[in-house]
């Protein structure tokens, strides 16, 4: 009802859940979608990712009464250009609307403040994990390498030590972790995570 009184605004449909949501976006190809987060069957984040997917003519706006981190994050992730609190007056609406057609960020204040302060926190970084078997950092580097399929002299050159220095480097790390041949060296490095199988991707 608010919706419908406010300028510039049609209200072409109401969805109950995040499927009908989906299924009313391909029917009636609104602008944009003012999206809940918290619904049965299909929630806003998934929602709102299958309409962007879909349908990246439609834009999204979330208006919930969650302002936590993780529906936060989530929703922006998956598409929403906008997000609204339930407190958010009409005109705040209006704006947001406004902002998302003209290829800006529709969010509230409070949400703006937040991103800020996310992006300027201070960043953990992780300590490194000593590498297994009494390996050296370098024994490690040049075992990930000789699993990446690199001969001696491409090691070598890679790393802009002498062959002769690998060569020792790589009868230290057979010696240390009880391999005898380089099958033996990959499917190692595999076994304790120093390089990722092929085909494996990490978000």
């Amino acid at each position: 009802m608010l919706l419908g009184l406010l300028p510039g605004i049609e209200v072409v449909g109401a969805a109950k859940d995040g499927d009908e949501a989906v299924e009313l976006v391909a029917r009636l190809a609104p602008d944009v979608v003012l999206m809940d987060l918290r619904m049965p069957r299909c929630d806003g984040v998934e929602a709102t990712r299958r309409i962007r997917a879909d349908h990246p003519g439609t834009q999204v706006v979330v208006l919930t009464t969650f302002a936590d981190d993780e529906s936060l994050f989530a929703a922006l992730r998956a598409g929403a250009r906008g997000y609204l609190t339930k407190d958010a007056q009409g005109d705040d609406i209006v704006k947001a609307v406004t902002d998302v057609l003209a290829g800006q960020a529709g969010l509230a204040p409070a949400v703006q403040r937040r991103l800020l302060e996310r992006v300027t926190e201070p960043q953990q970084v992780p300590t490194p994990a000593e590498p297994p078997d009494g390996l050296t950092a370098r024994e490690a580097e040049v075992l990930s390498l000789v699993a990446e399929g690199l001969s001696n002299k491409e090691i070598a050159g890679r790393l802009h030590i002498g062959a002769a220095t690998v060569k020792t480097h790589i009868n230290n790390l057979f010696a240390k972790t009880g391999v005898r041949d380089r099958a033996q060296a990959v499917r190692y490095a595999y076994q304790r995570g120093l390089i990722e199988p092929p085909g494996t991707s990490v978000t």
